[in-house]
């Protein structure tokens, strides 16, 4: 999956894809790469992002989507009206970080479209998630946290075969926590239900690199937590440089025994 966000503040590319025109090419070579979906997105959920009115997302997303009618896309908002236009426009997975809780009408718009839906793990809101976040255990709470959501979809009519769930490296996580749900991945895929990592420049890889002031982690510790991830049973990575992370997972499965597809 690759990440083409059509803002002015995103943590991992400063607002590149900020101009429809930028985001569209960004969207088409991450194809020609070997992405298997573009997840769109025109709202920060960097630490200490605000809130974006849904006419201002609805204007910076629908002409990138308009352009890209004919490709494989998902849409990255928690909000119902950017949902149920950009399924109109031809997306096909909704990627709620708000795991169906930030709009109460997102559930519906997903279930009568019958689009894939991805449910993702956050302690608090963009704004505050990253304020000394706390848990007893947070594998077992995620994990939980996670197996409510689906069973909430599944029982308003969303297809369970149509979703897949993310622990939501970076929302209310610090270093630690991230790598213990990587490692303890299995718990996650114990739900039954495909698993995405979301991994990657994160900011805790280029703190685990020796900098305390890191505010995101390179194209190479992304690679490395991905294929963590993949040893682990992961199934769909979400990537800023699909070139390089295709090339590496690509080998990885080989050597798995897999087709390399």
């Amino acid at each position: 999956m690759g990440i083409v966000n059509v803002t002015p503040d995103s943590f991992s590319d400063a607002g590149l894809n900020f101009e429809p025109e930028a985001a569209v090419a960004s969207a088409r070579r991450m194809l020609a790469e070997g992405a298997a979906i573009v997840d769109v997105g025109a709202e920060s959920t960097r630490p200490g992002a605000d809130a974006v009115s849904v006419d201002e997302e609805l204007r910076r997303v629908v002409p990138v989507l308009e352009e890209l009618h004919d490709a494989p896309l998902s849409i990255d908002t928690s909000k119902a009206k950017v949902a149920r236009r950009a399924l109109e426009l031809g997306a096909e997975l909704v990627n709620d970080v708000t795991a169906l809780r930030g709009d109460p009408k997102m559930v519906e718009v997903v279930a009568e479209s019958g689009a894939y839906l991805c449910l993702m793990h956050m302690l608090g809101e963009p704004r505050t998630m990253q304020d000394e976040p706390k848990y007893a255990d947070v594998v077992a709470e995620v994990a939980a946290f996670l197996e409510e959501r689906l069973t909430f979809a599944i029982s308003h009519g969303v297809r369970e075969d149509r979703i897949c769930l993310d622990p939501g490296f970076g929302f209310g996580k610090t270093v630690e926590h991230n790598l213990a749900l990587v490692r303890r991945l299995d718990v996650l895929l114990a739900l039954g239900r495909p698993v995405l990592v979301g991994f990657s420049r994160k900011r805790s890889l280029g703190r685990l690199l020796g900098d305390p002031k890191a505010t995101r982690g390179t194209t190479a510790a992304s690679i490395g937590a991905a294929l963590a991830a993949f040893d682990r049973g992961a199934d769909i990575f979400r990537v800023h440089d699909v070139r390089e992370h295709v090339e590496a997972l690509t080998i990885a499965a080989a050597i798995e025994g897999g087709d390399g597809s």
